[in-house]
């Protein structure tokens, strides 16, 4: 394939067309474009997220601890739709200065209100608040919190990189491609060897790095993430394609992976989550 070579510029600008699918969203300043305050249920923690995979790590957490019987772990999951810019409104970028999904507010102290945003930091806050699937020390801990801050500095290579530029830029080139696309498999190995020897990602432990893991990779090698399963030939990786499909069956990340979503059948769909009985209509 032949490109056309590209010559920067002595300074960069903005062009506002540029962009694809996300244009209209995409801009190099960060801040509100409107006014408007984020709705507030009854329950102590409120959610305001969208069904990617960033915000399934968090809905999937949720629905784990409450799973366990633990009450106090109800939340309200609000929809913000990036799409259509809903992220940039006054009151979400109080919550996140960054202007990205999902960000909690930790509404227990009902005085003294936390806000939470970065989809790690939500995952560890409620690991250590309600004592779950984080260990409190040692070792365990110490793996867990390499292989979650392992997705977090990873992730962004398969989806601002190789999802970005095979699935959603206006243009295919073959460069961006074939260089996000050997980075992902290099990560699906690293991750295929980890699981090779090990139930879940950090042990025998179901943890919050097999949270913040599976809605990427755990997804993809599941055949729905990009429509990419051909191309990187996800089959290869049995060891993670073993895993998925474990955690895929979860009755907690079954229901995770609904919350906020608003695209695909009807069925999978949960615009807001306001208690268990929300998946009623959708979960048989």
């Amino acid at each position: 394939m032949t490109e056309s070579t590209y010559t920067p510029p002595s300074i960069w600008t903005w062009d506002s067309a540029n962009g694809g699918k996300f244009a209209n969203i995409n801009r190099p300043i960060s801040g509100s474009t409107h006014k408007k305050e984020l709705p507030v249920g009854e329950h102590p923690f409120q959610l305001y997220s969208l069904a990617t995979p960033n915000g399934v790590k968090v809905t999937i957490m949720f629905e784990e601890l409450l799973a366990l019987g633990i009450k106090e772990a109800e939340y309200d999951g609000w929809l913000v739709n990036i799409q259509e810019g809903e992220q940039f409104s006054t009151g979400f970028v109080a919550a996140n200065p960054n202007s990205k999904i999902p960000a909690l507010f930790d509404h227990t102290d009902k005085a003294h209100p936390i806000r939470i945003f970065e989809s790690g930091a939500i995952l560890m806050h409620l690991a250590e608040k309600f004592g779950h699937f984080l260990p409190s020390s040692g070792p365990q801990r110490t793996e867990v919190m390499n292989w979650l801050f392992w997705q977090m500095g990873s992730a962004p290579f398969l989806g601002g990189g190789f999802g970005h530029f095979y699935a959603y830029a206006p243009e295919k080139f073959e460069y961006p491609i074939n260089r996000y696309a050997m980075e992902v498999k290099r990560q699906l190995d690293v991750l295929d060897k980890q699981l090779a020897h090990n139930e879940f990602i950090a042990g025998s432990e179901y943890s919050i790095a097999d949270m913040a893991i599976f809605p990427w990779y755990g997804v993809l090698c599941l055949g729905k993430l990009y429509e990419a399963a051909e191309f990187l030939q996800v089959h290869e990786y049995t060891h993670i394609v073993r895993w998925a499909k474990q955690l895929a069956g979860r009755p907690a990340v079954i229901k995770g992976r609904v919350v906020n979503k608003v695209w695909g059948d009807d069925e999978y769909q949960l615009k807001e989550r306001h208690s268990d009985a929300d998946f009623a209509k959708l979960i048989k």
